[in-house]
């Protein structure tokens, strides 16, 4: 007998369909999952451990309370405005051009009136900035 051989054709797997669903499910994972930005911080602020360098002399220093009210060398301001920050800032330049600048806020302050009196203070040239904190463990 004469049998004939059969043409046996190559198997094979066609991965084009494979590799389409796989870059679906990567499409759809990234638009669907939500990217969010959690800040979970506790801050105590202000602390330091650095030692206390000798002040500068004539020194312009601003004091701002827990509630946002400015003091510039130990004279209360009338209000919280930018204006009248900088008219005590000038006051207090007393006809200098430059003067270091110190900023003293309590720990509970708005970080807006601490941005406000940076403003004040740089609105008026004085690039000057330290502000201060207080040594851990220690209280007034």
């Amino acid at each position: 007998m004469n049998f004939k051989r059969q043409n046996r054709e190559a198997v094979d797997v066609n991965l084009t369909p494979l590799i389409d669903i796989v870059f679906l499910l990567l499409i759809f994972f990234m638009v669907s999952t939500t990217f969010t930005k959690e800040n979970h911080l506790s801050i105590d602020l202000p602390e330091a451990t650095a030692e206390a360098s000798e002040a500068q002399p004539q020194a312009i220093e601003i004091l701002i309370s827990a509630s946002g009210e400015y003091s510039i060398n130990d004279q209360t301001l009338i209000n919280h405005q930018l204006d009248t920050l900088k008219r005590g800032l000038h006051k207090a330049l007393d006809g200098r051009q430059a003067a270091p600048v110190v900023i003293t806020a309590d720990a509970k302050t708005p970080h807006e009136a601490v941005v406000r009196a940076m403003d004040a203070a740089g609105q008026l040239g004085l690039v000057n900035l330290s502000i201060t904190t207080r040594q851990p463990g220690k209280s007034e």
